[in-house]
């Protein structure tokens, strides 16, 4: 029997189309929202009816670019197993549509629509999959209950509960346990995710598999990149101190706390906006406390990284400018939420960041590894870059830290990819 919430679920959810309608004209958000998904089944059938009929069809749910970034190892793991296989990909937020709409290994990439009972048959039927993996979280009934009912194998892949989640909350936990009750498989990130699976909601066949991203840095930094490769020279003699994904908050803190350390500790900033606007407040801010910056869409061979600060002022080289790193700030974690941690953790370097990290497992785990420090202000921050920067060995230790916390959870793409190979073999 169904929980009261989900059933109350149910019955309104058929009216999403109609509310949405009528606040969409006061909220453009909400418009651009409806807007998005106007032609979307007519597009998606044209898509899917021009493929060749493929062995297997995975489709993949993900919320965002986060969430799919957990997917693609695992993609690319099948795809080199099962070469006739194809893959959907669905997004519920712009942002992860607009980012992968043309990733090349998805057969289809389109928007999640609304989850209306309709909505959800139409698109089932539609897609025809034999497996499901949802990345994470992201949980929508109707949609979950037609692919349930369609007889596609269900996975929930890189799955946790962290404490304080919503799923947690008495109100709603007869509703998650309804939800995770239609998956066949359900792989956490850790032993005490499973657990939690396993005791709060009574779930069967959890296993622990670990975090796919993991996989995914581990083979991204064994790609070489020659933006990143090309600034290694430059900071041969110095030690490097990275803030990655910076806000004002963040900033705020990160150049007085490294102030004092200039001439030991090199600083390259990325902030998370690349915008003009944000740069040239950020080189303003700089400018200000009488420190001399370079963009890195202006630096040349007068670069002097024992008198300049560098800011990035361009997209996609924060992973590998970690490889230059003796020392990492992750940014966020005054905003929201702190943002990857793992990028920096892969390369074996300490990882420092702000006070809000509840909603990221891996920031908590490296916390607990010893492999992380959390900072709430800019003296803490200077405590804790001098002890790194004056003790070798300590920076080494906490370092090594790091490394060990991401080896040891290496190889979730193997087992959430086997499941789905299997499945697929005994289809055929």
């Amino acid at each position: 029997m169904a929980s009261l919430a989900l059933a109350a679920y149910r019955l309104l959810s058929p009216l999403q189309p109609n509310l949405l309608r009528l606040l969409s004209s006061r909220k453009p958000r909400l418009k651009s929202f409806l807007d998005a998904r106007e032609n979307l089944f007519e597009e998606l059938e044209a898509r899917l009816h021009a493929l060749p009929e493929p062995s297997c069809r995975l489709w993949i749910h993900a919320s965002s670019v986060g969430e799919f970034e957990q997917a693609r190892t695992i993609i690319a793991e099948l795809r080199a197993q099962i070469p006739d296989m194809d893959v959907a990909v669905s997004f519920f937020s712009d942002s992860g549509y607009e980012a992968r709409k043309h990733y090349p290994d998805a057969a289809a990439v389109f928007y999640l629509p609304l989850d209306t009972p309709e909505n959800a048959r139409r698109l089932v039927d539609m897609i025809g999959a034999d497996i499901f993996m949802l990345m994470r979280y992201d949980f929508w009934p109707n949609h979950l209950e037609a692919i349930r009912k369609s007889g596609a194998r269900m996975i929930l892949a890189a799955a946790a509960l962290p404490p304080g989640s919503p799923y947690l909350k008495p109100w709603l936990r007869g509703l998650y346990r309804d939800l995770f009750s239609l998956f066949d498989a359900i792989y956490t990130i850790d032993s005490k995710d499973r657990e939690m699976f396993l005791n709060q909601f009574a779930c069967k066949n959890v296993f622990t598999a670990g975090d796919p991203r993991f996989d995914q840095v581990v083979e991204r930094q064994k790609k070489s990149d020659e933006r990143a490769a090309k600034l290694k020279p430059l900071f041969r003699d110095r030690m490097v101190l990275v803030g990655g994904s910076t806000w004002e908050p963040d900033e705020a803190i990160l150049i007085p706390a490294w102030l004092s350390l200039r001439q030991k500790l090199s600083l390259v900033l990325v902030p998370h906006k690349v915008d003009r606007p944000n740069i040239e407040r950020l080189l303003n801010n700089l400018r200000q406390q009488g420190i001399k910056a370079v963009t890195i869409s202006e630096m040349d061979e007068q670069f002097d990284p024992a008198q300049q600060v560098l800011v990035v002022n361009q997209t996609g080289y924060l992973a590998e400018l970690y490889t230059i790193a003796a020392i990492a700030y992750v940014g966020g974690g005054f905003g929201v939420n702190v943002h990857n941690t793992i990028e920096p953790a892969v390369h074996g370097i300490p990882v420092l960041f702000g006070p809000r990290y509840g909603n990221s497992p891996e920031a908590t785990g490296l916390i607990e590894a010893g492999a992380a420090t959390v900072i709430t202000d800019e003296p803490e921050l200077r405590k804790a870059l001098s002890a790194l920067v004056e003790d070798a060995g300590h920076l080494k230790h906490t370092g090594a830290k790091s490394s060990s916390f991401v080896n040891a959870r290496l190889g979730a793409t193997a087992i959430i990819a086997r499941d789905i190979a299997q499945h697929c073999r005994t289809k055929s």
